[in-house]
């Protein structure tokens, strides 16, 4: 059957839908969506809405069992039943057939099935031969698989199947220093597990400022959790019930694996070298309009290996709808993109490292103001926790916020909006600040750069 749309979008993950949406809403378009494996997409099947409900469980445990009784709450020691945490995920996930009924009721024609370019305007889906002049690509990503020696044989679980456990691995080795790694291992040690942590580079979460990373791996040892850095993992065999790997040239003993050392994109089945699409191992290559190789065909979200974080994805997904339908030139903008890695203390920022400000020639200054100096910290015994600013010498204009505590997402998102619009530190020192929260410590530094004090004092 041939059939013939204004935009077909391949995937129907979060960009997918915004994009869909989008067409239909602002230029109703008559939009066709296409999906092989997961409709809704990662995140709320398998990604961001289960693995924070896996993080709810395992907080509330590790607040029972490490402040309840100084708090003057006895209610005994807090232990997971991995199962119901499971069956408690489970009641969050949406069915294929409610995804796929949802889109139809949106106005759009869904399609299941692999869908693949038979030319820069025309899909392939089954039987079906579908159509449109503009095509957006949107298929996100999947777990990569580094080339450890003997791991095929041995096994391995991700971010996916991970959370289709019901049985708590006594110990788990976690490939991977990244957000998807930490925040699955602090998930799995508060649970009850023993888990190791292995970075091929220096520190883990290398994209993000030093300061808050040295802050974070201290949070997560503090814990138990083993942190090893600038080694990696070079073979692993069976040996009975356990897997012994290889770590720089220490062998340990786990019962499971867990991969979270990067992404791939799904493209393998698109076809893409049939219609000249280019691209790289990252993902699709894009422009700042998100414009692929080819005209009539854009792309966003993981699918690009760029910003992967489902905002972004929908975010790029209307700038690219704009550009199809109005032709206006959008441009995707990632300056000021505020990033959370959900581990507790949390690790959130919003624009440029230290480094990244070296790099760019800058002169600036920095200032940090530990977490035990903020009031609200005192209440939870608290010990782990830094505010970070960032500012141009000259124009004291900020240039990178970097939070290392509960809450830190909420306490840097509003901050990106400020420095949009040129804000310094001094307006940061002088700003009210609601008393007592986490958020004051950013206040704290800023003071620093008016009236400097000695370094761990309090503002």
């Amino acid at each position: 059957m041939n059939r013939d749309f204004d935009l077909i979008v391949l995937g129907s993950g979060s960009g997918a839908r915004d994009g869909a949406n989008n067409a239909r809403q602002e230029f109703d378009a008559n939009v066709a969506l296409v999906e092989s494996t997961r409709w809704g997409g990662s995140c709320p099947n398998v990604a961001c809405k289960p693995t924070k409900a896996y993080l709810v469980a395992a907080e509330l445990a590790h607040d029972i069992n490490t402040i309840a009784q100084k708090l003057g709450i006895d209610v005994g020691r807090a232990t997971a039943d991995l199962a119901r945490v499971k069956a408690r995920k489970d009641q969050l996930i949406v069915s294929k057939q409610t995804w796929m009924q949802r889109l139809h009721d949106a106005g759009h024609t869904p399609f299941d099935g692999v869908g693949s370019f038979l030319d820069p305007q025309t899909i392939q889906v089954n039987d079906d031969r579908i159509s449109a002049e503009r095509i957006l690509v949107a298929t996100g990503s999947r777990t990569a698989v580094p080339p450890i020696e003997g791991l095929e044989d041995v096994g391995w679980i991700d971010h996916v199947t991970a959370l289709q456990l019901t049985e708590l691995p006594e110990s788990l080795l976690v490939v991977g220093g990244g957000p998807v790694g930490l925040e699955l291992a602090q998930i799995f040690a508060r649970l009850g597990s023993r888990v190791i942590v292995v970075q091929t580079a220096e520190r883990i979460s290398p994209r993000s400022d030093a300061t808050a990373t040295a802050e974070l791996t201290a949070a997560l040892e503090d814990e138990g959790i083993d942190v090893r850095t600038g080694v990696t993992v070079s073979r692993v065999r069976r040996d009975d019930n356990e897997i012994v790997a290889t770590i720089g040239g220490d062998d340990v003993r786990v019962a499971q694996i867990l991969l979270a050392a990067g992404r791939l994109p799904n493209v393998e089945q698109l076809a893409l070298d049939r219609v000249g699409i280019e691209r790289t191992r990252a993902g699709i290559v894009v422009d700042d309009e998100l414009r692929t190789s080819v005209d009539g065909i854009w792309a966003c979200g993981d699918v690009t290996g760029t910003h992967q974080f489902t905002p972004v994805a929908q975010y790029e997904a209307r700038v690219a709808v704009e550009n199809m339908f109005a032709d206006n030139d959008a441009r995707a903008e990632y300056e000021f993109l505020p990033t959370v890695i959900f581990t507790d203390p949390e690790l959130a920022a919003v624009g440029i490292t230290e480094e990244e400000a070296a790099r760019a020639g800058l002169d600036f200054a920095s200032a940090v103001h530990p977490i035990r100096f903020v009031q609200r910290a005192s209440y939870t015994d608290t010990k782990r926790g830094v505010y970070k600013l960032i500012w141009e010498r000259g124009s004291r204009r900020v240039l990178g916020i970097h939070v290392v505590t509960r809450n830190a997402g909420d306490v840097v998102q509003g901050f990106g909006l400020a420095m949009k619009l040129g804000a310094t530190v001094d307006d940061i020192a002088n700003m009210h600040h609601a008393f007592p929260t986490f958020a004051e410590g950013i206040k704290a530094a800023a003071e620093q750069a008016v009236t400097p004090v000695a370094a761990g004092a309090p503002a």
